[in-house]
């Protein structure tokens, strides 16, 4: 099965379980959420990406934008219930979605200040570099800039000012990253 190849070939790597997702958020699926939640218990999964990007942070700090509740919301809450109910932990919030590759310094330290209580993931997809095929894959994509919003110095100020605390999802299992 393509998934149980998947955890495999991540193994393979030697790097440590963070937490899984799917790309195009397919986990959203109920026969793919199954088949991943029945086969990472295997590879030592304890996290799951949940995309949920709530919508009222979004008009909070991009009033001028239209920002709307997606249509698969319903599929969201569902996965929700069923990873929880598998003993995995779940992001509360996920933040990126409304500028899939276009998460760059202005709109993060924007949307720094209206983050919601609980487990934010803001996502990017950076790169020090264009390459062709990262190009043809990701178009209009930032990388570049993604990365420079990462690296900022301002975003970081603006993280220790407003008090927000930095992790990974291995860190729920902990208790020590939040918001």
């Amino acid at each position: 099965m393509e998934i149980r190849a998947q955890f495999e070939a991540f193994r393979a790597t030697g790097l440590r379980l963070d937490h899984v997702n799917a790309h195009k958020h397919m986990h959203l699926h109920p026969t793919v959420a199954r088949t991943i939640i029945e086969t990472g218990r295997d590879y030592g999964m304890t996290a799951v990406r949940l995309p949920f990007e709530p919508v009222e942070p979004l008009r909070a700090a991009f009033p001028d934008e239209h920002h709307s509740a997606p249509l698969y919301r319903p599929w969201i809450e569902y996965l929700r219930r069923r990873l929880q109910s598998a003993g995995l932990f779940v992001n509360d919030n996920l933040f990126g979605l409304a500028w899939t590759g276009g998460m760059v310094e202005g709109r993060l330290l924007r949307l720094l200040p209206h983050l919601p209580q609980g487990i934010s993931e803001i996502y990017f997809h950076p790169a020090t570099m264009r390459s062709t095929a990262l190009s043809a894959a990701m178009p209009g994509y930032r990388h570049e800039e993604e990365l420079a919003a990462l690296l900022s110095p301002s975003a970081k100020s603006l993280v220790a000012n407003l008090g927000i605390r930095l992790g990974g999802y291995s860190d729920l299992a902990t208790g020590t990253g939040t918001k």
